[in-house]
């Protein structure tokens, strides 16, 4: 069933091309960020271009509940009026984050240096991730964690009393655990040292800084080292919000796979953490134009132009993964159009997402007829060229978004329709999915349960 009700199923069948304008979502990692940074600052912060999707509105709860004041003024405006760093008061309730792992991850860094407990949980996916590759690291700040086997949700923090700051190497490439142990070293005194052997996603070291923290980074031969001064006054700003790249990429996706598209993608945030499926599919063959490039609220933002394309499979590198590790389900989903094996390597970390999504695409690609190889950290896709895969499959999205989105865009180039057994879980990240593809000529509809 969907994380939020009773099952949506929906069906995508091949079409005419794709044409016009796609005005997807604000960008789920800064909308997250914005409104606890919100949180602790002093004073009014107001947000334009929110994501107003379940999982951002759900830590927008999060925050009143812990004292913060956050109103909606309009459609994706928004303002915070924060309590300050250390200002967290105890919430009188259990703090649910829904289907959201970065909510969830950065709100706990957020008390936890806090002089107080709070109880969190979420919907039947979340409550199956783990939690203690944050709540590891925030021990090691005074706060104590206690949930089910595996730091499983529901889980209870008790903040840190009098908290110290901590130098952590993070073990395994992870935006959400570093901007956890950068969020919870803000109440700590002195200095908060995170190191990254491979660098990630950077919008909560640059959001900080904007905000007025003391923050630095620097290149060392044990990786990238983000130092962060403690008990900052954190300043209110106005913060435009860049239009979601790992939305953008669906509606992208679709254009380069069905015959005759042409989709422009106006406003995509382009911070080089996070534009690798774009660098990837570049270098698959994708006719991908970036217009109007500029700089916007500090991060990098241009208008995205698609075209479809003859693609040809590639050996993705590795190292690339931090910076698409949410695009590998409709990079797979791609891969099956292209001529050709596209090899996607060191991508573990996508079983612990959601779903497993290794398992996922596999699963859902090989019931619409595409050959795959699977190993723990490895997908291998082989393509079967523009308008080969032969579809015909209703493909289990798992609770997943990501999944449910991937299989339907596939169903657009497909032979035969694919249908997904519940589309409810989109709705966390991008809720005008569904108009938007149809507004572009994308045959997707609800079907009958």
């Amino acid at each position: 069933m969907s994380a939020h009700g009773d099952p949506i199923p929906m069906t995508a069948r091949r079409a005419g091309p794709l044409m016009g304008v796609a005005e997807v979502p604000g960008d789920k990692s800064i909308s997250h960020r914005a409104l606890i940074l919100g949180a602790l600052s002093v004073g009014e912060t107001r947000v334009t271009g929110l994501l107003e999707g379940q999982d951002v509105l759900d830590t927008g709860k999060a925050m009143r509940a812990f004292g913060a004041e956050v109103t909606r003024t309009g459609a994706g405006a928004w303002t915070v009026h924060g309590v300050g760093v250390g200002g967290f008061a105890e919430p009188a309730d259990v703090i649910d984050c829904g289907n959201s792992g970065t909510g969830v991850r950065l709100i706990m860094g957020a008390m936890a240096t806090s002089p107080i407990s709070a109880t969190f949980t979420g919907d039947a996916s979340l409550r199956a991730r783990p939690m203690n590759r944050v709540t590891d690291p925030l021990r090691l700040f005074g706060a104590e964690a206690h949930g089910r086997a595996g730091g499983r949700l529901p889980l209870t923090l008790k903040g840190a009393v009098t908290p110290v700051p901590v130098r952590y190497t993070v073990p395994v490439p992870s935006a959400q655990v570093k901007s956890a142990v950068l969020l919870a070293g803000l109440n700590a005194p002195g200095e908060t040292v995170v190191i990254e052997t491979e660098a990630t996603r950077d919008h909560t070291e640059r959001m900080l800084a904007g905000f007025g923290a003391g923050i630095g980074a620097e290149d060392t031969p044990e990786g990238r080292v983000i130092t962060l001064t403690g008990q900052p006054e954190l300043q209110p700003q106005e913060i435009v919000v860049p239009r979601d790249p790992s939305s953008a990429a669906f509606p992208v996706a679709a254009a380069l796979i069905v015959e005759g598209s042409d989709v422009l993608v106006p406003n995509i945030g382009l911070n080089p953490t996070r534009a690798g499926l774009f660098t990837t599919l570049c270098e698959m063959g994708a006719d991908l134009v970036f217009e109007n490039e500029r700089v916007e609220g500090g991060e990098p933002v241009a208008d995205l132009r698609a075209r479809f394309s003859a693609l040809a499979g590639i050996e993705v590198p590795p190292g690339r993964a931090p910076s698409m590790i949410d695009e590998y389900p409709i990079l797979a989903a791609v891969a099956a159009c292209a001529e050709g094996k596209t090899v996607m390597r060191g991508i573990a970390e996508l079983r612990v997402k959601e779903s497993d999504r290794i398992d996922a695409m596999a699963r859902g690609l090989e019931a619409c007829g595409v050959t795959v190889e699977e190993e723990k950290d490895t997908l291998i896709v082989h393509g079967m060229g523009p308008g080969g895969v032969p579809g015909g499959a209703t493909c289990a999205s798992r609770l997943d978004h990501r999944i449910a989105m991937s299989f339907l865009c596939l169903g657009l180039a497909a032979r035969k329709p694919v249908t997904v057994d519940d589309g409810g879980p989109i709705a966390t990240s991008f809720p005008v999915f569904e108009p938007l593809m149809q507004g572009l000529g994308a045959d997707i509809a609800r079907a009958e349960a």
